[in-house]
């Protein structure tokens, strides 16, 4: 279990961002999930030990087909012995390279403090799910309400004695958020550690465009906020072998990769779209999608008691 963080205070998607959440810093506990790369985090009001969970992970092996719950149960172990609370689940969007563990966690952690969190995520996550839902054939009233709140843009919540704001990020996703607590943002798949640069665009509905003024918008606050990222792959940055959960603003404006300060959006769009198109598809992308979409929910069993997926399959012509 990697050690927390304690942070010291020193809408559309072109929008400036309004002045920072007021209050105390928070706590942060980053956990590296390593078979998808994916950071969780827990962060945590001091004051009160109240916490959120931001972008929990299922494990799944798609090898054996097998759903476990190591990766969720290690942050409820972590919320069990700080004596936590948790307020929120929080996501950044429906992911298509993990499968969220946030139904879950919310049923565990209801039975364990007596209060269920609620699992949040941005208003935008209806089109994502009616696009999702009609391409695997997923029938509305399985993923139609399963979030518990539809974040607007720029909304506001507490944690605790801090407070946070949503970030509206499309770009990766049209429907993608971060979230603002402190001087912290937690902003999912769209800044990468600055070696990397930023994430794919070309999932539907994403847009290099769109991921470019995201990146701006973040690209403008002041250079002692910090980025925390929702997935690192040490492999592209060997200098810093070990994953990296977060960077500032002064060192991404710096020296990230694809938007420092110069590059153009022209260029930006231009290496995105070029990158992309070389880009494999996530390992575990139809499985993620199909659970995302539900807020963690897994498939109903069918008249013979299976769980299934539905998976796409490349047929040669003629057959």
């Amino acid at each position: 279990m990697q050690k927390p963080y304690t942070t010291t205070t020193t809408n559309s998607s072109s929008s400036p961002l309004p002045p920072a959440p007021d209050g105390p810093e928070p706590t942060i506990h980053p956990i590296f999930e390593p078979q998808t790369c994916t950071y969780q985090y827990v962060v945590v009001d001091p004051a009160t030990l109240t916490a959120v969970i931001i972008d929990p992970v299922l494990d799944y092996d798609n090898k054996t087909r097998t759903v476990s719950t190591t990766a969720a149960d290690s942050l409820l172990s972590l919320v069990r012995e700080k004596g936590y609370t948790i307020s929120h689940i929080l996501e950044t969007h429906a992911h298509a390279d993990h499968l969220t563990s946030s139904f879950y966690l919310q049923r565990k952690l209801a039975e364990s403090q007596g209060t269920k969190p609620p699992v949040c995520i941005g208003r935008r996550i209806g089109q994502v799910q009616v696009l999702f839902g009609q391409r695997y054939g997923i029938e509305s009233k399985e993923y139609d309400g399963v979030f518990d709140v539809l974040w607007e843009d720029d909304a506001e919540f507490e944690v605790g004695k801090l407070k946070g704001r949503v970030i509206h990020l499309p770009g990766h996703t049209p429907d993608h958020v971060g979230y603002w607590i402190g001087d912290n943002i937690f902003c999912g798949d769209s800044l990468f550690h600055p070696a990397i640069g930023t994430a794919r665009c070309d999932f539907p509905g994403g847009s290099a465009q769109a991921m470019y003024a995201s990146a701006q918008k973040l690209l403008a606050l002041p250079d002692h906020v910090r980025v925390w990222v929702g997935h690192d792959y040490p492999e592209q940055h060997p200098e810093h072998p070990e994953p990296e959960a977060v960077a500032t603003i002064g060192e991404h404006r710096a020296r990230n990769k694809h938007v420092r300060h110069g590059v153009s959006e022209q260029e930006y769009v231009a290496m995105r779209s070029e990158r992309d198109n070389k880009l494999a598809a996530p390992r575990l992308l139809h499985e993620s999608l199909q659970v995302n979409i539900r807020a963690g929910q897994l498939p109903k069993a069918n008249e013979a008691g299976l769980r299934l997926f539905k998976l796409p399959v490349k047929i040669p012509e003629g057959l």
